[in-house]
């Protein structure tokens, strides 16, 4: 703090050593750390060259001149610390009518070496100031140029980060809908083999292409999604032979204005060995009104869960029939046969999105251009033991508006809506895009060739074999399976 000069402390010169022939030393104070909020130059603070005229240190107070200078102040500043006595108030002189005071702490300076102390202010523990011997004069230039010393300050100080611990583990319980899964859908694209040369690989602009196409078919289809974001993805394998001599080499700067279209590159390695690049593209999407959970309970009696599941070309599962009349089903029960026909109504699937917690989404598709996805037949098998073994079955499904209400949605997690990307209003049916990138559903007028599938739809969903010669599903004529 700031003060008008008392009577009772000396003149300038009091705080002077004096030695033969030599200049008279003062007594300074040298900032060593600033204070978080930069007070040193607003006057309330010391600065580089106050002189100090009086110490205050429990009963003990010295004024200036001081014997031996630093030397003698920190021998003081020792035996206090020594002592734990280490509260301390300094008086300096600024100029030549005006004083500051400041009370602190003495801490051991360890940067200036063993039995070297330092001050840090009470009311700011990151300013710091230490003792220094200079003459009268250098201390009153350096209070002349404070407004020098701040811009030189200024850019000299630079911005600090670190690290600091976070709690993960309970974030990710407590903030996600699904324990310790995320909400974030992508379905990633290879790049499709080419039909005249099999060692080759179509461009990146056809396989843009195939991830629009994916997206729009499937929102034509009723599948409540939206567009987030599409991005380039870079999958790192070994290329040998005439695939290795076929794609573009990335050896030279020359070389890169070729990789602007090219699904496949390549690189040679420190050990002589051929890298292939493949660019492949992941397509992100959300859904429309969110993911709710639904929680389908199991009776003794119950024979059926009265739903049945289906496959869309594009890979997502969805309920495509419910039983009618019948309200002791656990699908009326739980309310899903009443969500069924909203949607609907509103020409739109039901997509299932998880079953116990696994996503059931489709998330690939391969070189040969098959969608990897689930088995319509595998997930009827879970289903139907769950029943058998009288486990309530959890179903993720994606809502098509925010605004839908499903009874027992909101008893299984607090935060059980996942958050969508973007705000949509009620109505599936746009007037106008939300974004010129953005990909959105088709309008929705009366369809001929409605995509819903009801207990009398005879429309046939394929089954066939989606993914490589590792992944092949069975070949049913059943338009959907019932459980």
């Amino acid at each position: 703090m700031t003060m008008d000069r008392s009577n009772s402390l000396r003149t300038s010169n009091s705080g002077s050593i004096r030695s033969s022939g030599g200049p008279n030393l003062v007594l300074a104070i040298q900032c060593i750390k600033g204070s978080s909020r930069a007070d040193e130059w607003t006057g309330n603070l010391f600065q580089t060259g106050d002189i100090v005229e009086e110490l205050t240190i429990g009963n003990l107070t010295i004024r200036a001149p001081f014997k031996n200078g630093k030397s003698g102040v920190q021998k003081i500043l020792h035996n206090s610390f020594k002592s734990k006595e280490t509260s301390i108030r300094v008086i300096v002189r600024r100029g030549s009518n005006e004083i500051a005071e400041l009370l602190a702490c003495i801490v051991p300076n360890e940067s200036a070496g063993k039995r070297q102390y330092m001050l840090r202010a009470i009311d700011d523990p990151n300013y710091a100031v230490g003792f220094t011997d200079r003459t009268e004069t250098e201390c009153l230039q350096l209070q002349a140029s404070r407004i020098d010393m701040m811009m030189n300050e200024l850019a000299r100080t630079s911005l600090q980060d670190g690290y600091v611990s976070y709690p993960w583990e309970r974030r990710m319980v407590e903030m996600l809908s699904v324990p310790n899964s995320s909400c974030f859908y992508s379905m990633l694209l290879l790049p499709k083999a080419s039909d005249k040369v099999v060692f080759c690989y179509n461009d990146l602009e056809d396989t843009l292409a195939r991830a629009n196409a994916w997206l729009s078919a499937s929102q034509a289809s009723g599948i409540p999604i939206v567009f987030m974001n599409i991005q380039t993805e870079s999958l790192l394998t070994k290329i040998s032979g005439d695939t290795a001599s076929s794609t573009v080499s990335t050896g030279s700067l020359s070389d890169l204005s070729n990789l602007a279209s090219i699904s496949l590159y390549g690189f040679e390695d420190y050990h002589g060995v051929d890298i292939g690049v493949v660019r492949a593209v992941r397509l992100w999407f959300s859904p429309l009104g969110g993911e709710i959970p639904i929680e389908i309970k199991i009776k003794d009696n119950d024979t059926k869960l009265g739903f049945a599941i289906s496959r869309t070309e594009e890979g997502f599962i969805y309920i495509s029939s419910v039983v009618e009349g019948d309200e002791e089903a656990p699908s009326s029960q739980s309310g899903l046969s009443n969500l069924y026909k909203e949607a609907t109504r509103e020409y739109k699937l039901l997509v299932v999105s998880r079953i116990s917690n696994q996503k059931v989404l489709p998330w690939m598709v391969s070189s040969s251009g098959a969608v990897r996805c689930f088995d319509t037949v595998s997930l009827s098998q879970k289903l139907s033991l769950h029943r058998h073994a009288k486990v309530p079955i959890i179903l993720h499904v994606f809502l098509w508006d925010r605004s839908v209400g499903i009874l027992n949605a909101g008893s299984i997690r607090p935060r059980a809506i996942s958050p969508t990307a973007l705000p949509m209003p009620p109505e599936i049916r746009f007037s106008q895009r939300p974004n010129e990138n953005q990909v959105v559903p088709l309008p929705t007028e009366a369809p001929s060739e409605s995509r819903i599938v009801s207990g009398s739809s005879e429309t046939r969903l394929e089954r066939d074999t989606a993914g490589e010669f590792s992944f092949r599903f069975h070949d049913f004529a059943l338009s959907s399976n019932w459980v």
